[in-house]
């Protein structure tokens, strides 16, 4: 029992061991310097992701409270993936700023909580990992202290945070009362669709929407991603919401399976409305970092039709589309975070001309745009493919009209940002900027993913065989 408990936990060992060391250090020890600390802390990350691909067994702990098996191992890799490729990118930004230990504690204990969320079999214990996951969040949207969009990025968030959470666990509670259970194998058979049940399953519906960014809830989206420094946006934009899409799937797919016709018919609406205001919004921003909140409420439009499908495709669409995204998103926030480090500059103005002075930050920049946009032979093309085709696996036609729709609505405002960097004049372009080591590597890596992804098929068929459990 003991050595299953530290096998099946490793991954969540391995984030916890990089947290003590780096709290030894910091009470331990003063001679450290900012760039020493981002080197030890790249290893002890890129360790972490290559020993999450080895050594996985399936099991189960805890009276069913935690449980792992080769797909949840594969999700958690793509997070801890996601996080070296952001603390790469970081260097730029923490070089030179004082908490430097105290970033990524807090970056590791959200981690650490998106771990324990994956691999919950027990709603109380999902909640545990939400709220560890996201109480570190808050600190981090307001981590730019001399800021004052930064604090007010913090208080938003956590006030909406705070009442999605309510949401959830009102939800929570009813179900318990309903069935007598909260273990995620046991639920499914206490469900008959009474009308109660049904009202506790949408405030659930409603607390996933919050986290996940789906219109009605997305209102805070844009305000905190534009106050919170670009790292965090990042973060929040891709590994958080991966996190939480990946429990959304596991839930609905099994613990709700008997009420597919009722959250079919609420998905069918959210997406609808996702893809298409999140498109109008995105049409209008300047900010390049409100102007990728609202992309990025827009492509999880996307992936609720390839939720909808209800099959091993649609389970296979999800995570294969969040890997793809993890690359694409994180190429585009790289640039923009290393730009913003070194100018301050954030606005699609401002990389008018931007081509001219670095060559190579535009190609990244425009590559994942096309990625995300679903241009071929990117991977963002295939991905958003087989969402659509999991989608229309449950004859939704209609539904898939609107998603091509919105695709072609979507090419416009992810072409006006390349129009801007190769095509406009700009009497004061941004100079050309050092990218340090660390940076470069998180782009090549990055762009390697975006072209090679879709192209090599054993990885969408890799990640559907093991989807098969659904």
């Amino acid at each position: 029992m003991g050595l299953d408990f530290l096998i099946l936990m490793k991954q969540e060992w391995a984030v916890i061991a990089i947290l003590f060391i780096l709290l030894f250090i910091k009470v331990g020890s003063k001679e450290w310097n900012n760039e020493n600390i981002l080197n030890l802390v790249n290893v002890l990350l890129l360790a972490n992701f290559v020993a999450g691909l080895f050594g996985n067994r399936d099991g189960i702990l805890f009276n069913e409270m935690f449980k792992t098996n080769q797909l949840i191992v594969t999700e958690k890799n793509i997070l801890s993936l996601g996080t070296y490729i952001i603390a790469l990118q970081s260097y730029s930004w923490l070089k030179n700023h004082k908490h430097v230990l105290e970033f990524y504690m807090l970056l590791l204990s959200t981690l650490l909580g998106m771990f324990y969320m994956i691999s919950a079999g027990n709603l109380l214990m999902f909640y545990l990992g939400l709220e560890l996951s996201s109480i570190p969040l808050a600190a981090l949207a307001n981590f730019d202290l001399e800021k004052r969009k930064s604090s007010e990025a913090a208080f938003k968030f956590i006030i909406s945070s705070a009442f999605s959470s309510g949401l959830l666990l009102f939800g929570i509670s009813l179900v318990y009362g309903l069935t007598g259970t909260l273990t995620f194998s046991d639920l499914s058979q206490h469900l008959n669709g009474s009308p109660l049940q049904i009202f506790a399953f949408i405030l659930l519906i409603a607390g996933f929407s919050f986290k996940i960014s789906a219109v009605p809830f997305h209102l805070w989206t844009a305000d905190v991603y534009e106050g919170s420094p670009v790292t965090v946006t990042s973060y929040f934009s891709v590994i958080s919401k991966a996190a939480v899409l990946f429990v959304l799937v596991t839930v609905l797919y099994t613990v709700f399976k008997p009420l597919a016709i009722t959250w079919y018919n609420i998905l069918y609406v959210l997406s609808v409305l996702t893809m298409v205001i999140g498109n109008l919004f995105a049409i209008r921003q300047r900010n390049l970092k409100r102007f990728l909140a609202f992309s990025s409420i827009a492509q999880v439009g996307f992936i609720l039709i390839g939720i909808t499908g209800s099959s091993h495709a649609g389970s296979a669409s999800v995570v294969y589309f969040v890997l793809i995204y993890t690359f694409s998103n994180l190429g585009a926030f790289g640039v923009i975070s290393l730009v913003s480090a070194i100018t301050g500059k954030e606005h699609i103005e401002d990389y008018k001309g931007f081509y001219k002075s670095n060559p190579f930050l535009s190609w990244v920049l425009a590559i994942s745009l096309f990625s995300l946009a679903g241009i071929p032979p990117t991977a963002g093309f295939f991905g958003k493919f087989f969402l659509i085709m999991a989608g229309a696996g449950q004859g939704n036609y209609l539904l898939i009209i609107i998603a091509a729709i919105n695709m072609i609505v979507s090419l416009y405002y992810y072409l006006k940002v390349v129009k801007a960097i190769f095509m406009d004049a700009n009497e004061h372009p941004i100079e050309k900027l050092r990218i340090p080591p660390s940076p470069r590597l998180a782009f090549y890596i990055c762009i390697a993913g975006i072209l090679l992804t879709g192209l090599m098929s054993y990885v969408y068929e890799y990640i559907f065989s093991l989807s098969t459990g659904f």
